[in-house]
């Protein structure tokens, strides 16, 4: 451990480690397989860089979520400490290129996505990638029984028959059920898990049943100093709040994956900054955000899961100061929570249906199709067959979860270019000028299977070799497509599918019908615990909370709305013990005194305390 502080105040510039990051690193610098389950703001990302700055070679870093990714590999690199990222949107010529860097270059981390694991191009780079390190991040996606199963993330435990490397797997919210399944999913060879302490005193948990949210909201943001997070499930609300917010006098904007990258970089910068006080936001908002000093976390939906909401409203009182996590309800949400859970798994025969429309979407005919990545624009899909985007979209991530594709919303796509002609045609094309032949013959030598589908291309690359300014390219790319020569599909922020096998003939998609009936089931059992946990008024939120993460020894925090309640409700009846047995009449007239400062239902409170 004296080398990790060494590498901790030489880099970071730290003299200590927070609890249990310095269990977690011990275990995995002597070459153990860890599970660690640390909450959120609980500094998991040192909990793996440590340990792989102090041995030879790279960690092969799993993480789904490209925002994070790109956020760490700038972190570690203004540290001068070399990473790569490889990730949905790339070509495979970036994509190679990276690789290359990443086995040849000095790099320390290599960071994916999960779906990357699966390709014959990272597969053929293993036997000369020096892996030190498996981390897992996020590693609740590899669960069956987490609130975020992604099949590719099954790919993971296939690693470790090729590679002789420790496991580092690391999640904020594992229940006992999750953590034994991450572990034998990831072919532990000892089981252990390292678990942090979940209660966090700073913390105030409060829940209030409420119609007038935005008037709630108002009194928050008026009573609360600092920076505020409100998450909301609609893009459209996020959008609505912050216009009210601002229109009030309160600095603040929306973010959710509609809004464009750039968009969404300065945005969340400004918030970190503090130039906006309050970013209301989708779930898209919030991962890997490392700000200390976020005041208040509302919720003004129901959250889908208590995984979910626990992780979120952990993003308030990271510097250890007094801060809130409040969630606002209404009998409304719970129907519609339960309305969503009923949506959310639609009819294994709609399914198919959906798997089927896609290729038909995009001219991929039978046995074709694998590998391919979609530009996907969901609005526009379900336009053409008249479809419920919810429906659609539901649909798909159980496509996603059956492992038949991999679903990525928010991606930078490239420029994509299919030859409409045929090739033996294509000389006798009369076309306007000599640089529009350079450019197909350049593209045609470049790119295998430009004839037969849309090829993403490189645009720096290709611009480079024809002596253009990429915008002069794109103009260039613009008019080819007017003269009906290629399909031209311009660069741009959106969801992507990638396929992960052929077309298959109908009644050949296998659904697993039985992994749907489970995944359902626990669905359901997660919006009753939300619901749950919305409804009590007599434990702990924390308690509710950490117990819900198999964290048994935790007492009542003594600063959550129950808490509090219950505190109120003790010295009202410490001052209604005197009048145990008196006269109903004074008792009454005691109650009623307006200078007493008793509540409305003293007297219920009184009864009680009779019955007892």
């Amino acid at each position: 451990m004296d080398r990790a502080h060494d590498i901790l105040n030489r880099y970071w510039g730290y003299d200590s480690f927070r609890p249990m990051q310095e269990e977690i690193i011990s275990a995995a610098m002597e070459g153990k397989d860890v599970l660690a389950i640390l909450p959120t703001g609980g500094g998991k990302s040192l909990c793996f860089q440590v340990p792989v700055l102090d041995k030879d070679g790279l960690a092969l870093v799993v993480t789904p979520l490209i925002a994070l990714m790109k956020d760490q590999v700038q972190n570690l690199e203004a540290r001068g400490i070399k990473a790569i990222a490889v990730h949905a949107g790339m070509t495979r010529q970036q994509v190679d290129i990276a690789l290359n860097n990443a086995a040849y270059g000095d790099c320390k981390f290599l960071y994916l996505s999960p779906e990357r694991l699966g390709t014959a191009l990272f597969r053929s780079y293993l036997s000369v990638l020096n892996v030190s390190y498996i981390v897992v991040d996020e590693a609740h996606c590899i669960s069956e029984w987490g609130y975020d199963f992604r099949p590719d993330y099954l790919r993971i435990g296939k690693l470790r028959e090729s590679l002789d490397a420790p496991v580092i797997a690391l999640t904020a919210t594992a229940t006992g059920e999750v953590a034994e399944d991450i572990m034998e999913k990831l072919a532990f060879r000892e089981k252990l898990v390292l678990r942090s302490n979940f209660e966090r005193p700073n913390l105030n948990y409060i829940v209030r049943k409420c119609e007038d949210k935005l008037g709630q909201l108002l009194g928050i943001c008026a009573g609360v100093e600092g920076s505020g997070i409100v998450y909301l499930r609609s893009r459209k609300k996020c959008e609505e709040f912050a216009a009210v917010l601002s229109h009030e006098g309160v600095s603040a904007s929306f973010y959710h994956a509609g809004v464009s990258q750039e968009l969404r970089s300065i945005r969340q910068e400004a918030w970190k900054k503090g130039e906006i006080r309050v970013m209301a936001c989708t779930n898209a908002f919030g991962m890997g955000i490392d700000k200390p000093d976020v005041r208040f976390v509302v919720h003004c939906d129901l959250p889908e899961s208590l995984e979910a909401y626990f992780q979120e409203a952990g993003r308030a009182g990271r510097d250890g100061l007094r801060s809130y996590a409040i969630l606002l309800w209404s009998d409304t949400d719970l129907r519609r929570l339960r309305q969503l859970q009923t949506l959310s798994f639609p009819s294994l025969e709609y399914i198919e249906d959906i798997y089927h429309k896609l290729h038909v979407f995009y001219q991929i005919p039978y046995e074709q199709g694998m590998g391919r990545q979609l530009k996907f624009d969901l609005a526009e899909f379900c336009r053409q067959y008249s479809l419920s985007q919810a429906s659609v979209r539901n649909a798909i991530v159980y496509l996603e979860r059956s492992d038949h594709l991999s679903y990525s919303e928010a991606v930078d796509v490239n420029t994509q270019v299919k030859i409409s002609v045929e090739r033996s045609q294509l000389y006798d094309i009369d076309l306007p000028n000599s640089l529009m032949v350079s450019a197909l013959e350049l593209l045609m030598r470049r790119y295998s299977g430009i004839f037969s589908y849309p090829v993403s291309i490189h645009e720096d690359y290709v611009a480079a070799s024809l002596g253009l300014s990429i915008p002069a390219l794109r103009e260039l790319l613009y008019k080819l497509s007017l003269e009906h020569v290629i399909r031209y599909i311009p660069g741009e922020h959106c969801d992507v599918i990638t396929l992960h096998h052929n077309h298959l003939q109908r009644g050949n998609v296998n659904l697993h019908p039985e992994r749907y009936a489970m995944l359902k089931a626990k669905d359901e059992q997660r919006a009753e615990s939300v619901i749950a946990y919305a409804r009590s008024s007599d434990v702990c939120r924390q308690k509710q909370l950490v117990e819900y993460f198999g964290q048994l020894d935790s007492k009542d925090c003594g600063v959550c709305d129950v808490c509090r309640a219950r505190r109120g409700r003790e010295a009202v009846r410490m001052k209604l013990r005197p009048l145990l047995g008196a006269d109903p009449k004074a008792v009454e007239a005691f109650v009623a005194d307006p200078s007493n400062g008793l509540p409305p239902d003293a007297l219920e409170i009184y009864r009680e305390m009779l019955d007892e």
